[in-house]
């Protein structure tokens, strides 16, 4: 089997991303949407993270995408700024190939250096043991569980989110008006 390449997104690549994000959707419990996105709305997603400067990757093999993973906002206030949370996906055939531990591996590496200080997880599933087992093995610390916080597929579901410290954790907080970098490539 050939090694598997983590590269930032590109144009092209809102069809398989949507492709693997689908039955995450439609039969599972990780987002909270009720409709998957077709490729143009997920075009749009891509851009418009890429254009805040946020990294966006994907895992391939041999020129098919099997996962993505990207960082976005954690909040809107500015005050939030250095903190970013991550979302990965894996395609249903390639899960438990270690392929979100490289995604999620290069993702923390290049929001560190972007300059951002904290990641955070949120699991919209409490019982999504592979997810939080994940986070836990790349060093998210649990944080929070809200019980009952969203429904689908007919049950509640428990929200918990995880959070991991960039960079150096005990560097004085920045200056009012410091910026993370621009996205890296």
């Amino acid at each position: 089997m050939s090694a598997v390449t983590i590269r930032s997104v590109r144009p092209g690549d809102a069809t398989p991303i949507a492709a693997i994000y689908e039955p995450h959707v439609t039969e599972g419990t990780a987002s909270y949407e009720a409709i998957a996105p077709d490729a143009a709305e997920m075009g749009h997603r891509i851009a418009a993270l890429r254009s805040q400067g946020y990294p966006y990757l994907v895992a391939e093999r041999e020129g098919r995408v099997l996962g993505f993973a990207y960082a976005s906002p954690f909040r809107d206030r500015p005050g939030y700024r250095f903190t970013v949370e991550n979302s990965i996906y894996v395609s249903p055939e390639a899960q438990g190939s270690g392929i979100g531990r490289l995604l999620l591996r290069t993702l923390i590496d290049l929001c560190t250096r972007l300059g951002y200080r904290r990641m955070v997880a949120v699991i919209g599933d409490g019982g999504n043991g592979g997810s939080l087992g994940l986070h836990r093995a790349m060093g998210f610390l649990p944080a929070a569980t809200i019980p009952g916080l969203g429904v689908k597929h007919g049950r509640w579901l428990d929200w918990v989110m995880m959070v991991r410290p960039l960079g150096d954790p005990d560097a004085p907080a920045p200056t009012a008006d410091a910026m993370p970098a621009p996205h890296l490539d």
